[in-house]
C-alpha cells in the first residue's frame, strides 16, 4: 500500500513544538513514557490472552527490549505486547483525543513562565502524553507495530514538524517498536548521551525497576559485530536490568521510601512525592496485599466530571485493570495504588465487580485503612495532616453523604474553618472540648466565605457572648449539614435557623420582664408587617440573635437554606419557594422609629395603616435584611428607587 502523509491535529502540533523548542529539567522522562507504554502493551495483550480463546499468539516471554545503535545514534523501545492496528495508529498517534486539551496547552505555556523545578514535566505526566516526549531527545520518531492476530503491520514516521506518514508493511513483529534518531548531547541543555549504557540503566533502575515485566537490555552496537558477541562467537544474550519485585509483595523492610515515591510517580503520573504510604496485607481465607498512596496536592481535574478514580487492580499480578472504581469510594477518589488479590477469577468485568462479595469486602476494608491513615496522621504528622485537608477535605465530606457506615470517622478526621482561630481549623472533638459550660449545640454557619459569614447578622449575639461557632465554607458543606445531626451527643445547630437562646438561666430572670414588655409593645407592628410582607416571610417576630442591625432573614429549623435552594436550581431540580422568617432588633433606632410611627398612624387612621410611606419603609427593611443574608431582590431596580427617595428626603 502507498505511503500516507498526515498532519498533526492543531492542538498535537502545538504540543509537540512546545516540547521540542522548551527546556525541561528533567528530559529523562521520554524512556520512563515509552517503557510504561510497552508494559501497558503487555499487560493488555496477557489479559487479552485470557479472555479471548482466538488469541493466538506466543506469551510466554513477554518483554521489553531496549537496543542502542551508536553509529546511527538511535535508540529503540520495542515490545511484544498487544500492538496497534493501522486504525488504530491514525487514530491515536497526531491527535489528543483527551477533553481538555485547550486548557492543558494554556497550563503547559504558563508552566514555562514558572521558574520552579518540574512544573513542566508535572504536566506531562498529569495530562499521559508520554509518547509526545520522545521528540523533547530525537530529531525524528519511527514506530512499528503489528496488533495481535493482525497479518500485516504499520509504519509511523515523524520528525514532529507538523506531518506524520503511515503505511502499512508486511513484514512486522507483533506488538510495537519504537526508534528514536536521537539528537546530538548536549549536557548544557541536559540533554544527555541516551546511546550511552549506563545512562538507560540508571534511567529504568530510577523510574521502571519496579515493572512486572523484564526489562532486556541488548549490547550496545558501535557497527562492529565483535562488540555484541561473546568469547566463542555466539550473539550476546540481552541483560535484564529491573528486578521486576512487585514493591507491594516485599516487606516493608526491603523497600526504600524511593522506591515506593517512584512507584507512586509511575501509577498516578505525578512528580511529585506521595503524602503517605499505606500498605495493607490480608491473609486467611481471602488474601490481597495492597500498597496505597495519598498524594501531596489535588489533581487539577479532582472535581470535573470523568476524572479517573480508583487504583490498579492486579490478580496474582497479573495486571487486570485501571482504575477499579469498586475498591474505592467517590469521596477518596484521590487515593492512588495497587490491589493485588489471590483469589478473584481473571475474567472480570467492572460490572462483575460491582456485586462481587469479596471485592466488597476489600472495598470497605481498604477505606477503613486509609480513615484510620489519616487519624493517625493528625496527632503524628499534624503538618502533613493539614496539607492533606487542604487539598482533599472538600472531597473528603462527600462521604458524609454517601458512606453511612463510616461517617463518625470522616466526622472525627474532619477539620472546619471557626471563629475561634482566624487561621487553623478546628476538629469538631477540639470544639465540644471549648464549649461553654450548659452549651447544649455545635454552632455553625454556611457561607460564600469566611468573611461573609463573620459580617452576617446572624453572627452578633454570637459574637458579644463568645460563643465559637464554625464557619462552613464549601459547597458540600450546604448538603452534609442537612443530614448529620449530632456528634458525640451534641447537636449541630445552625444560627441561621430557628430561636436562639443564647442566655444563662439567671440572665434569662433578669431579662424576662423587659422581653416580655417589649413583646406587648411591638405586637401591633409585628402583626402589621406580618400581613403586609405575607408574600414574602410566614412571619415577623423580635430577634435575640441582633446586637447591630435592624433585622435579619432566619429559616426554620429544617427549612432549606437559599444556597441549598440555589444550588438545586442550577442542577435544573426546582422546588417550592420556601418561605422564612422575618426578625427584628428592638433596640435599633430604625426598628423602634418604625414602631412608633406605626402606632401614630394606626392611633390617627384608626384602622389599617397602609400609607405608603410606611409601607416603603417594611418593604426597604425587608430589602436590607435580604440583602445581607446574601439572598437576591425580586425588584432591585424598585429597592434603589425607594432608598434614593429616602435619603434625599435627609438632606
Amino acid at each position: 500500500m502507498p505511503t500516507e502523509t498526515f498532519e498533526f491535529q492543531v492542538e498535537a502540533r502545538q504540543l509537540l513544538q512546545m516540547m521540542i523548542h522548551s527546556i525541561y529539567s528533567n528530559k529523562d522522562v521520554f524512556l520512563r513514557e515509552l517503557i510504561s507504554n510497552a508494559s501497558d502493551a503487555l499487560d493488555k495483550l496477557r489479559l487479552e490472552s485470557l479472555r479471548n480463546d482466538g488469541i493466538k499468539e506466543d506469551v510466554s516471554d513477554l518483554h521489553i527490549g531496549i537496543e542502542v545503535d551508536k553509529k546511527e545514534r538511535t535508540l529503540t523501545v520495542r515490545d511484544n505486547g498487544i500492538g496497534m492496528s493501522h486504525a488504530e495508529v491514525v487514530q491515536l498517534i497526531g491527535t489528543i483525543a483527551n477533553s481538555g486539551t485547550a486548557k492543558f496547552l494554556k497550563e503547559l505555556k504558563e508552566s514555562q513562565e514558572n521558574q520552579e523545578s518540574g512544573a513542566s514535566e508535572e504536566l506531562i505526566g498529569q495530562f499521559g502524553v508520554g509518547f509526545y516526549s520522545s521528540f523533547m531527545v530525537a530529531d525524528e520518531v519511527t514506530l512499528l507495530t503489528r496488533r495481535a492476530g493482525e497479518s500485516q503491520g504499520t509504519r509511523w514516521v515523524s520528525s514532529g514538524e507538523g506531518t506524520y506518514t503511515v503505511e502499512t508493511v508486511d513484514e512486522a513483529p507483533q506488538g510495537t517498536a519504537v526508534t528514536l534518531r536521537l539528537k546530538p548531547e548536549d549536557t548544557e541543555d541536559k540533554l544527555f548521551d541516551y546511546t550511552s549504557g549506563w545512562k538507560i540503566r540508571e534511567i529504568v533502575k530510577r523510574y521502571s525497576d519496579f515493572i512486572t515485566w523484564p526489562i532486556k537490555m541488548a549490547a550496545e552496537s558501535t557497527g562492529d559485530d565483535s562488540d555484541t558477541e561473546s568469547v566463542d562467537g555466539t550473539p550476546r544474550e540481552p541483560e535484564t536490568v529491573n528486578s521486576m519485585k512487585a514493591l507491594w509483595a516485599r516487606s516493608r523492610s526491603e523497600v526504600t521510601d524511593e522506591e515506593y515515591n517512584e512507584l507512586y510517580k509511575h501509577i498516578s503520573h505525578d512528580w511529585t512525592d506521595p503524602l503517605e504510604t499505606v500498605r495493607m496485607q490480608a491473609e486467611g481465607t481471602f488474601e490481597y496485599q495492597a500498597l496505597l498512596f495519598l498524594p501531596s496536592h489535588a489533581p487539577q481535574d479532582l472535581f470535573m466530571q470523568g476524572h479517573k478514580r480508583g487504583v490498579q487492580l492486579y490478580v496474582k499480578r497479573v495486571f487486570i485493570m485501571d482504575d477499579c472504581e469498586a475498591l474505592m469510594p467517590e469521596y477518596l477518589r484521590f487515593v492512588k495504588g495497587v490491589v493485588d488479590a489471590q483469589d478473584l477469577s481473571l475474567n472480570v468485568s467492572r460490572e462483575i465487580l460491582q456485586q462481587d462479595r469479596q471485592i466488597q469486602l476489600m472495598h470497605r476494608r481498604l477505606v477503613k485503612k486509609v480513615l484510620s491513615t489519616v487519624k493517625d496522621m493528625m496527632s503524628a504528622h499534624p503538618d502533613r495532616y493539614e496539607t492533606f485537608w487542604r487539598e482533599f477535605g472538600r472531597v473528603v465530606k462527600e462521604g458524609l453523604l454517601s458512606d453511612f457506615e463510616n461517617r463518625d470517622a470522616i466526622l472525627g478526621i474532619s477539620s472546619f474553618g471557626t471563629t475561634q482561630d482566624a487561621e487553623k481549623p478546628t476538629t469538631l472533638r477540639a470544639y465540644v472540648e471549648r464549649m461553654k459550660e450548659g452549651q447544649q449545640h455545635i454552632f455553625y454557619m454556611t457561607g460564600e466565605s469566611r468573611s461573609a459569614i463573620e459580617s452576617s447578622p446572624h453572627m452578633e449575639a454570637f459574637q458579644a457572648k463568645g460563643f465559637e461557632v464554625l464557619l462552613l465554607t464549601d459547597p458540600v458543606d450546604e448538603v452534609w449539614v442537612q443530614s448529620v445531626p449530632e456528634f458525640e451527643g451534641k447537636q449541630l445547630q445552625s444560627i441561621a435557623k430557628g430561636e436562639v437562646d443564647l442566655d444563662t438561666d439567671e440572665e434569662k430572670k433578669e431579662v424576662e420582664a423587659e422581653r416580655e414588655k417589649r413583646q406587648q409593645e411591638y405586637a401591633g407592628l409585628l402583626t402589621w408587617l406580618t400581613d403586609r410582607l405575607s408574600e414574602q416571610v410566614k412571619e415577623v417576630r423580635l430577634s435575640s440573635r441582633l446586637t447591630v442591625s435592624p433585622a435579619c432573614i432566619v429559616g426554620d429549623t429544617y427549612d432549606v437554606t437559599p444556597a441549598l435552594e440555589n444550588m438545586y436550581r442550577a442542577m435544573g431540580q426546582e422546588i417550592p419557594q420556601v418561605k422564612r422568617i422575618l426578625e427584628l432588633n428592638p433596640t435599633h433606632s430604625l426598628v423602634s422609629g418604625l414602631r412608633t410611627a406605626h402606632a401614630a398612624q394606626a392611633e390617627e387612621s384608626g384602622e389599617g395603616t397602609d400609607g405608603s410611606g410606611l409601607a416603603e419603609a417594611a418593604e426597604l427593611l425587608y430589602g436590607m435584611a435580604l440583602l445581607a443574608d446574601g439572598g437576591e431582590l425580586s425588584d432591585p431596580s424598585r429597592f434603589i428607587r425607594l432608598m434614593a427617595d429616602r435619603l434625599a428626603q435627609t438632606l
